[in-house]
């Protein structure tokens, strides 16, 4: 039987093997970069129609954004860590209209964590069986432990929103929600939850020329669904809505903060570093991290893998 050749020292690296890491690290960059081109490149050439150029973009601008991007998220990582460090418990609601950018910023924020620490909550319509239940309670099941992020992709606020404007909920419901909501969020905060509460806006122009550019992007399509159009044709609703919700549910332990949301990059980027801001956080000493020699056995070897398991090699 042969025996296995020791490979290069763990700690080395050869002139390939970093060769094969800056493609990787390319490989990250151009995920972000196809991130950018699929929500606003592509958007625009869709609207503009074929045949017609994509306008330039500044590439001075998208530098900088990047590199404000990249560092906010490494500060988001040391937030985590201090989070998981602390056993802090934090519940971010992100709400406002349709369009208005709230999934690109939860990406954002979400791209570089630990899924297990900083998860996303983005329920579905209640089912008959939650109809029947308090209103908040599914809701409850989702907050976090010590030591987790939760974001909300919509929250309890929906009662307040597309539930008042489309009729999903009566007069009584709508105005017990109300009086129940503030109490609630405090006993939220009195269990030692952090409760963080955003809306983006967005303008009538802007909303319209978003779900232009979702109609004309194949990509894009399945982001609009009968109530999104409904949404559309309701706005001043939906604006007086949402001045009644922001008024009365302003408190103290919770308050709003308002993510003035036109211009996405620069939403993103006053969103996260504003989230930063709301803690305490600081950078958590880890041990070094020194990778262990792998073991090697002489009367190891490994099997070839069946053809027929393969996945064919098309690229």
């Amino acid at each position: 039987m042969t025996t296995n050749q020791a490979p290069q020292s763990d700690a080395q690296l050869s002139p390939n093997e970093l060769q094969r890491l800056h493609e990787d690290a390319l490989d990250a960059l151009d995920e972000d970069l196809e991130l950018e081109m699929d929500e606003e490149w592509l958007a625009n050439q869709a609207a503009l129609g074929e045949g017609h150029a994509a306008p330039s973009m500044d590439r001075e601008a998208r530098r900088i954004y990047f590199r404000e991007l990249f560092r906010l998220q490494g500060e988001l990582v040391k937030l985590q860590d201090w989070v998981v460090a602390t056993g802090h418990k934090v519940v971010i609601l992100f709400e406002g209209r349709d369009a208005a950018g709230k999934g690109g910023v939860i990406k954002r924020i979400t791209q570089r964590l630990n899924p297990r620490v900083c998860r996303v909550v983005a329920l579905p319509a209640p089912n008959n069986r939650e109809r029947t239940q308090w209103y908040f309670q599914r809701y409850i099941a989702n907050l976090p432990a010590a030591g987790e992020i939760v974001l909300f992709d919509r929250s309890w606020y929906n009662r307040a929103g597309v539930e008042r404007v489309m009729g999903f909920c009566t007069e009584e419901e709508y105005q017990e929600f109300f009086r129940t909501v503030p109490e609630f969020e405090r006993m939220l905060t009195r269990s030692g939850i952090q409760l963080i509460k955003y809306w983006f806006s967005i303008s009538d122009d802007e909303q319209r020329l978003r779900f232009l550019g979702r109609i004309h992007d194949p990509l894009k399509q399945w982001k609009l669904s009968p109530m999104d159009l409904e949404s559309r044709r309701r706005w001043e609703d939906y604006t007086k809505a949402k001045e009644i919700m922001l008024e009365r549910t302003h408190i103290s332990e919770a308050p709003w903060w308002v993510v003035p949301a036109d211009d996405k990059k620069k939403a993103r980027l006053n969103c996260i570093s504003h989230l930063l801001s709301q803690m305490p956080y600081e950078e958590v000493a880890h041990p070094e991290i020194v990778l262990p020699p792998r073991q090697h056995h002489e009367d190891y070897a490994r099997n070839p893998m069946p053809e027929d398991l393969l996945v064919p090699q098309k690229y």
